[in-house]
């Protein structure tokens, strides 16, 4: 193995379906998730102490999402958004992309994508589903 290929593929190229964010763009996905599952934690908190009706106690999905898709996208080191719209950033710039040129490699991003994106919504009906029925 040579030095090159010492790193992780996702640290070093794009991969379609598998790997379209640099090292940069993976912690700026981390930090969502920390934003996304802190203000989840607090808002919780605030609906069960206060017992705030249970309608309203379905807001918790918002945060929870955004914590959820933030770090899978970390974690699988994918952008849902750059999945979906074809392109791809590997590089130590956040924001910069490059196109995705195949349509093969576009269709396998999406898909990666879709499956991040209803995984999240799985995680953040759960988290939801426990702050609702969690006793008033």
């Amino acid at each position: 193995m040579t030095p090159e290929n010492s790193q992780p593929p996702s640290r070093r190229e794009y991969i379609p379906g598998v790997c379209n964010l640099g090292r940069n763009e993976v912690i700026a996905r981390y930090l969502t998730a920390i934003i996304g599952y802190v203000t989840t934690a607090v808002l919780a908190f605030f609906l069960i102490v206060n017992q705030i009706p249970l309608l309203f106690r379905l807001v918790v999905f918002i945060p929870a999402f955004i914590g959820s898709i933030g770090f899978l996208q970390g974690f699988w080191r994918f952008c849902v958004a750059y999945g979906i719209r074809g392109v791809f950033n590997v590089s130590s710039s956040i924001g910069k992309t490059d196109t995705v040129e195949q349509a093969e490699f576009r269709k396998k991003d999406r898909r990666t994508a879709f499956v991040i994106i209803w995984l999240s919504a799985l995680i953040a009906s759960c988290v939801t589903a426990i702050v609702c029925v969690y006793p008033k």
